[in-house]
């Protein structure tokens, strides 16, 4: 009898083997015939990771091992460090109240005064205080924008300026109808900030900023009569600006401490602001730059009197990071930085942790799906809930695939340097993967 029961978990063994042989077989000539070789990804360098969490085994792999820039697949990352040490809030402002004196610190919260969140916790308290708000300035490592960033960026809506505490998510708000048009912050909006002009051969509305000072200037076609919206960022400033920002704004006094009096870090209490996933949520649904660089401020702003993304970004590489098949080069929230350097088999690895220690209704739910934000034109069987990516010759997307036959699946799919189209890039790595999904 035992014998037969060796036996047969030998060829239980064996048969395992064959079904995950002859699935990667499968899937390898599918990506070998058909994806690799196509027009959009002939002359790329691709990289291609799937595994399975339940069984452990990688199904199949190519160059999974090499790096890449990921482009907005690095905010997989970011929303892994926010998971791992925000904890079910942000950190809306840390306050020390005397008798006399509101002394208020920034935690690099992007929800303060975002006209996408009703709760603002830091504003109630702002504004309902009547004792005198003194600024106390939050030590910063971080420069307004992440390293190898394009400076050219500076006046398009998904590079805003990183700082200690934002308001409005550091971007002018334009809105034009008709004959009239506004710009909020209202500081903005006097003849020495903001100027406006007809030209009728516009196809759409343009908004720009002068690079060094916050003069912004819309050019509208007068025959539209739409409404329209654009968004500019501005120049934040120093501690001063900000003061000024949030006087005009609670219409109230706002000082700067200045005259050294030193205050310990513990003296303050953290005020809790809006709950982390409706932060993440649009970091990952629509890819919000701005969102995922403060992720990371934010968990500095949390464990430290500093904020360093550096610091955050070197102590997850110790820690939660450190058994990553690949040491990856990160140095920005976002992905907007062609610094950064992953390995397919990475994003597998944290993404296989995250489904491991987070439910995956969550997990899914942050996650875009077929015919959802970034996702929106694509997957439309929502067979996929993953992140998408792309810089110009980078096309990234990583995340969890559930096939018909209810096995999950974890994937990193990553393509550099190819000259064709992001949407036939897309298209192509859309096709395999809805392969695998039928047949699975």
């Amino acid at each position: 009898m035992r014998l037969i029961r060796i036996v047969l978990s030998g060829c239980l063994l064996l048969l395992v083997k064959q079904i995950t042989f002859a699935q990667n077989s499968q899937i390898r000539k599918w990506a070998e015939e058909e994806l690799l070789s196509s027009p959009a990804l002939r002359q790329a360098h691709t990289g291609i990771c799937i595994y399975e969490p339940a069984t452990g085994k990688y199904w199949y792999s190519y160059q999974d091992d090499h790096y890449f820039t990921p482009a907005s697949n690095t905010k997989i990352f970011t929303l892994y460090t926010g998971l791992r040490l925000l904890g079910d809030s942000l950190p809306a402002m840390r306050y020390l109240e005397t008798d006399s004196v509101l002394y208020v610190k920034g935690t690099a919260d992007p929800a303060f005064l975002h006209p996408d969140y009703t709760l603002q916790p830091a504003w109630q308290l702002l504004q309902q205080t009547n004792k005198r708000i003194t600024i106390v300035p939050t030590v910063t490592e971080n420069k307004r924008f992440g390293p190898g960033w394009a400076w050219s960026d500076y006046q398009d809506y998904y590079q805003s300026e990183l700082n200690d505490w934002p308001m409005y998510g550091n971007v002018a708000h334009i809105r034009h109808h008709g004959d009239t048009t506004t710009i909020y912050p209202r500081m903005f909006s006097d003849t020495a900030h903001f100027s406006f002009q007809r030209d009728d051969s516009l196809e759409e509305l343009l908004a720009e900023r002068d690079e060094r000072s916050n003069r912004f200037s819309l050019t509208f076609n007068g025959n539209d009569r739409s409404v329209q919206e654009a968004e500019v960022p501005f120049i934040t400033g120093n501690a001063g600006d900000l003061a000024y920002r949030l006087q005009d704004t609670l219409h109230k006094p706002v000082t700067v401490l200045t005259d050294g009096t030193v205050l310990p870090s513990t003296a303050f209490t953290l005020l809790k602001g809006i709950p982390a996933d409706s932060l993440f949520l649009p970091m990952m649904h629509r890819s919000d730059n701005f969102f995922a660089e403060q992720t990371l401020m934010m968990c500095a702003a949390r464990l430290w009197d500093t904020i360093s993304t550096d610091r955050i970004i070197e102590l997850m590489g110790k820690s939660f990071l450190a058994n990553l098949p690949d040491t990856p080069k990160w140095v920005d929230g976002s992905g907007l930085s062609r610094y950064n350097l992953f390995s397919p088999r990475d994003f597998v690895s944290v993404l296989s942790d995250m489904y491991k220690t987070y439910p995956a209704e969550r997990l899914y739910a942050l996650f875009p799906t077929g015919g959802k934000g970034t996702l929106r034109n694509y997957y439309k069987q929502q067979f996929v809930h993953a992140k998408t990516g792309t810089l110009s010759g980078c096309v990234a997307l990583s995340g969890y695939l559930v096939t018909k036959k209810n096995k999950t699946l974890v994937f990193s799919v990553l393509v550099n340097n190819h000259n064709n189209s992001a949407t036939n890039v897309r298209r192509t790595v859309e096709h395999f993967l809805t392969q695998v999904w039928e047949k699975y």
